[in-house]
Order: structure tokens, then sequence, then C-alpha cells
């Protein structure tokens, strides 16, 4: 078996990638988030959580690799470092970037083929939904809400994803920004401007609340808070660079929009436009 031989995963999509790939074997720690493939939690010790992690567990487990994501993991990475550990830590942010993050581990873990055809398993996925959402007769404009205190809209990836399930994002320069800090909204007004037919929250560790969202001040006049259109995505299907936001939630967000479209599609005219 080429490649490293005792991965400690520092975040949850690894996790799932490496188990997708039958390298599960491979993993000797796992980030106390993870929750897939729900066999891992029984199996593995947890070791880390996003923005800490018990260092001298993971040394302890003689680790030769470890993985995690985004530079908000830069510490724990010097320190493994500095312990002669070595670490990938990737910062992708987009759908495309999340294709070429499981092939890439798949190539450090001596199973290039099989993670090339596990994500074109996925792409095909993907243009499959996107196929079925281009019959939409009507799209719904899309609030994603990623945190509610302060308002944190949502990453690349979702938007895209929301795109791809047949929507249209309403904030795609937030999108853009790869750090939360920077797609932080100071009021909601942005977003009662813009008058979106669906909200979606996934708020990361928390349930999300359609009740304190209606009650926002102005909020009331929204379209989606009109009718009810405020929907839940569990954070840990969509909120992670990971096969879990290209499979679970992207297949969720596609019923719910589907499910709008066909509503308005029995409306008479008059009515799209009062929405």
């Amino acid at each position: 078996m080429a490649g490293p031989q005792r991965i400690v995963c520092l975040t949850e999509e690894p996790t799932e990638t490496l188990y997708a790939l039958g390298e599960q074997d491979r993993i000797v720690g796992i980030s106390g988030f993870t929750v897939r493939p729900s066999i891992a939690r029984r199996e593995k010790p947890k070791v880390s959580a996003f923005t800490s992690a018990k260092i001298e567990k993971i040394m302890a487990l003689q680790p030769d690799f470890a993985v995690g994501f985004s530079d908000i993991q830069a510490d724990i990475a010097a320190e493994l470092i500095r312990r002669g550990v070595e670490v990938w830590i990737s910062n992708h942010r987009s759908v495309e970037g999340i294709l070429e993050y499981i092939v890439r581990l798949g190539s450090l873990v001596d199973a290039h083929d099989r993670a090339l055809a596990y994500a074109a398993e996925l792409r095909q996925g993907l243009e499959e939904i996107e196929a079925s959402a281009a019959k939409f007769p009507i799209r719904p404009k899309v609030y994603f809400e990623e945190w509610d205190d302060p308002l944190i809209s949502g990453i690349q990836w979702v938007a895209e994803l929301v795109r791809v399930a047949g929507g249209d994002d309403i904030l795609p320069d937030l999108a853009a920004c790869s750090l939360a800090k920077d797609r932080i909204m100071a009021d909601g007004s942005r977003v009662i401007a813009a008058k979106p037919d669906i909200i979606i929250g996934s708020w990361c560790g928390k349930k999300f609340r359609p009740d304190h969202v209606s009650s926002r001040e102005g909020w009331s006049t929204i379209p989606a808070v009109v009718h009810g259109e405020l929907h839940e995505i569990k954070s840990v299907n969509i909120l992670q660079p990971g096969p879990a936001a290209l499979t679970d939630g992207v297949r969720e967000l596609h019923a719910i929009f589907a499910a709008w479209s066909e509503r308005q599609s029995t409306l008479p005219p008059a009515s799209h436009q009062a929405l």
C-alpha cells in the first residue's frame, strides 16, 4: 500500500472522501464534528475541532500525514509541522475545487483511478440535476444564510450549487468572498431589497429557526417569508467542501426549488408578477 499509512483528518471532508474511496484503514484520527459516514465516529478517535486540536493525542497516534482545510487551521498545521508531521491544508472554495480536491487526495493515497472515477460520478450527478433544473418554468431567487448573528451569506460552492439546483443566488458578490468575515452583512437591507422567493438556513452548529428569520425588522414583506418558503439544510450536508455538498446538499436544494417551481406553474401570470 503506497502513500501515507496513518492519516489524521482534521476536518470532515477528507474522512468522507477516504471512506468513499475504500481507504478508511489509513485513517487513525478524525474531527470531532465528523458525522459522515456514521461508522467513522464509531471506528476512529476524535482528535480535533475546526479551530483547535488535541496535539498530544494526535502525536500519540503516530501519524505520517494530516489533512485539513482552510487558513483557519494554520496554527494547528504549524504545530504539527513543528512536531515532524507532514500536513496538507487545502483551501478550495468552489464546486470545481471540491472535485479537484477529491482527485488530489486520491492520488496521495495511491487511489488516483478510483478518485477520478468517483469525481466523474459526482460531476455526472451535478449535470443531471442541472439538466432537470433547466426544465423549471420559473427559477426562484434564493437567499442562503450561513449564520444568523451576525448575518453571514453563503460561500462560493453553495452559491454555485444553488445555481446548479435551479435557483439564482441573490448575493453573488458576497459568495465570491472566501472568508466568512467578508460575507457579514451589517443588516438585512440587501436581502429585503432583493425579495428572495426562498430562504435557506444552514446555521453551522445550531438549528435553523424560521420564526427568528420572519420576525426580523422589515423581513415580513419578503416573498419567502410571506409564503412560508423558509427551509433548513443541515450544515453537515452542504457547508463542508467535500462529497456531501455535491450529493445530499445539492439534491436537497433541487427538491426545494422543484417544489416551489411546480407551485408557481399552477398560478396565473398576474400572481407571478405579484411575487
